[in-house]
């Protein structure tokens, strides 16, 4: 039972009180240029999260059995930042090929998920709290769903902007700008909760 209630902490915890966009700011990139419409958004968040799954998956025992063991610890960003440009093609690949439409609709922000901090930050971040593997899977899809929780809700946010009838001068990027620091402010409302539920 206690395994099970720190797995459901780290879970929640993930998506909500430590959410990668809106609270520790990775990922800002995707998070502005591919919220417009509900199903890029959803297929980003999806993208992103079965990539942090896989690098979780794949760097964890790397970094367990090969860098620790040969003292490479110092490497560590680097051989992550391979690992996660290999599977960011796996992926692109997988979609050109078997789901083309959303491969399109996502374009040049597909590639970009290489580059996506978030998806490092991950995978750091769950060696430097010391989760064992199946706490740091569980991390990584927290974090992934996170990810797309944060997407989903700025779509939203952004075609109630695009209807209203705003100043000249806030129009686009100062008006997303603003728009994304009240969501994040509404996710601090969470930073006791996931504590009280397992106290």
């Amino acid at each position: 039972m206690d395994t099970f209630k720190t797995l459901a902490a780290i879970l929640l915890t993930s998506v909500l009180v430590n959410n990668y966009v809106l609270r520790q700011f990775l990922g800002i990139c995707p998070f502005l240029g591919v919220s417009k419409k509900l199903n890029q958004a959803v297929g980003m968040g999806v993208a992103v999260t079965f990539v942090m799954l896989l690098a979780t998956a794949v760097t964890w025992p790397i970094q367990m059995f090969v860098l620790n063991n040969l003292g490479l610890e110092y490497m560590q960003t680097i051989v992550f930042i391979l690992i996660i440009a290999a599977l960011v093609q796996f992926v692109e690949i997988f979609l050109k090929k078997f789901i083309p439409s959303l491969h399109k609709s996502l374009g040049v922000y597909l590639p970009l998920i290489t580059t996506n901090c978030a998806v490092l930050g991950v995978t750091i971040n769950n060696i430097k709290d010391s989760y064992g593997f199946g706490e740091s899977m569980v991390s990584s899809l927290g974090c992934g769903l996170g990810f797309m929780l944060a997407m989903v809700l700025f779509s939203g946010v952004r075609s109630r902007i695009d209807e209203s009838d705003i100043p000249e001068h806030f129009k686009g990027l100062p008006a997303t700008l603003i728009a994304a620091s009240f969501v994040s402010l509404a996710f601090y409302g969470f930073e006791g909760v996931v504590d009280n539920l397992f106290a």
